[in-house]
C-alpha cells in the first residue's frame, strides 16, 4: 500500500509538467513537419510563416511570408497534413482507450468491432464500382463509402452482440471478429471479380493508410467529429473507470454498463469511421498509445485520456514525418510506419513482466 500510494503521489507530481511538455513537443514537431519534404524550408522561416498565419499578421516576420512559394507549400499543402496527423492520432488513441475499457481487454483497439473491415469494404466498393457522374460522389465517394461501411458494420456488431441478452465484453469482441471477417471476405470477393487494375492498386494503397489526401476542405468535418468525441469522453472518466471494475461492481453503484457500452461503441464507431474514411486504415495507434500512457499514469481515465490524446497526436505527427523522409522523394503509406514502430513496442509490452491492465 505504501508503494502504491507513493507511486500515485509521483504520478500526480509529474503529470502536469509532462502534459505541458507534450504540448510543447507537439508545437515544435508541427513546425518541423511543415519544414521538411521535397522542398526544404528553414525552421525559423517556417515558424515565422506559421506565426504570421495563426495570428493574422500580428506576429511573425512579414519578410518570411514574402516568399510566395514557401507560403503556398506550408499553408496549402503541409499545414492540413499536420492537422490531419494531430487529429487522427488523437482520435485513434482516444477510441483505443475507450474500447479497451468497454470490452475490458488490453488488446482492443478502434478496429476490434470490425470498423476497419467495414470501412475497407465500403471504400473498395466505392473505388471499384464508382458512383457515376455526381459531383459530390466524385469528390467524396471513397470517404462516403468508407464511412457508411464503418457505421453499418458497427450497427451489425451491436445487433449481433445483443441477441440473447445484454451485450457483454466477450460477446462484443466475438461479434466484432465475426463481422470483420465477413466484411474482409466480401472485400476480397469484390477485388477478385473487379476488372480494374488501377482501382485494385488504389484499394491496396488506401488500405495501408495515408495522409496525402489531406486538404483544408476536409479539416472542418474531421475537427468537429474528433473534438466533440474528445469533449464527451473527457467527462465520462468515472463510467470508464467503473467498466474496469466489471458489471457486478457497477450494479452496486447503480450504473447500467450495458447501455453505456452501446453508446460508447456508437460514438467510437462514428469517430473511427470518419478518420478511416479520410486517411484509410492506420493500425497500432489506438493499441499502443493507451498502453504507454496507462503504464506512465495509471488506469484512472481522468488522467489517462488527456495524456493519451496528446501522445497520440504527437506520435502520428512523427510517423508522418518518418513516412516522408525514410525513403527520399517517396511518400510511404503511414500505416506501414505505425506498424513498424508499433509491433516491437507491443511485443515488448506483452513480454514485460508485471504489466497489469487495471493499473
Amino acid at each position: 500500500m505504501v508503494n502504491q500510494g507513493a507511486r500515485r503521489g509521483m504520478i500526480g507530481y509529474f503529470y502536469y509538467p509532462i502534459i505541458l511538455l507534450l504540448l510543447f513537443l507537439i508545437a515544435i514537431s508541427a513546425i518541423y513537419s511543415v519544414s521538411i519534404g521535397q522542398v526544404h524550408i528553414p525552421f525559423n522561416r517556417s515558424m515565422n510563416i506559421l506565426l504570421h498565419v495563426l495570428t493574422n499578421g500580428k506576429l511573425g516576420s512579414s519578410d518570411a511570408v514574402g516568399n510566395q512559394s514557401y507560403f503556398t507549400i506550408i499553408y496549402q499543402i503541409r499545414m492540413p497534413r499536420v492537422i490531419f496527423a494531430l487529429l487522427i492520432g488523437m482520435g485513434l488513441s482516444l477510441c483505443g482507450a475507450v474500447m479497451q475499457a468497454v470490452v475490458q481487454n488490453p488488446l482492443a483497439d478502434p478496429y476490434i468491432i470490425g470498423i476497419s473491415s467495414g470501412a475497407s469494404l465500403g471504400a473498395t466498393i466505392a473505388i471499384l464500382v464508382g458512383f457515376g457522374a455526381s459531383a459530390f460522389f466524385a469528390n467524396f465517394g471513397i470517404a462516403f463509402g468508407a464511412f457508411i461501411g464503418a457505421v453499418v458494420t458497427s450497427a451489425a456488431v451491436l445487433l449481433l452482440s445483443s441477441i440473447g441478452g445484454k451485450a457483454s465484453p466477450v460477446k462484443l469482441v466475438l461479434s466484432g471478429v465475426v463481422v470483420g471477417a465477413f466484411c474482409s471476405s466480401l472485400s476480397s470477393l469484390v477485388i477478385y471479380f473487379a476488372n480494374n487494375a488501377a482501382g485494385v492498386q488504389q484499394v491496396a494503397f488506401w488500405s495501408m493508410g495515408s495522409l496525402a489526401p489531406s486538404s483544408w476542405d476536409k479539416v472542418p468535418i474531421l475537427t468537429v467529429v474528433v473534438l466533440i468525441g474528445c469533449i464527451i469522453f473527457l467527462f465520462q472518466h468515472r463510467v470508464l473507470n467503473t467498466m474496469l471494475l466489471g458489471d457486478e461492481s457497477a450494479i452496486t453503484l447503480g450504473i447500467n454498463l450495458s447501455a453505456f457500452r452501446k453508446i460508447y461503441m456508437i460514438l467510437a464507431a462514428l469517430i473511427t469511421g470518419t478518420m478511416v474514411a479520410y486517411a484509410g486504415t492506420i493500425g497500432f495507434v489506438g493499441l499502443i498509445i493507451p498502453h504507454i500512457c496507462r503504464g506512465l499514469f495509471g488506469a484512472d481515465h481522468k488522467r489517462l485520456i488527456p495524456a493519451t490524446l496528446l501522445l497520440g497526436g504527437l506520435f502520428l505527427i512523427w510517423a508522418d514525418i518518418l513516412s516522408r523522409i525514410v525513403v527520399p522523394n517517396v511518400d510511404l503509406p503511414i500505416g506501414i510506419i505505425t506498424s513498424v514502430i508499433g509491433s516491437p513496442l507491443f511485443i515488448y509490452m506483452i513480454v514485460k513482466k508485471g504489466y497489469n491492465f487495471g493499473g
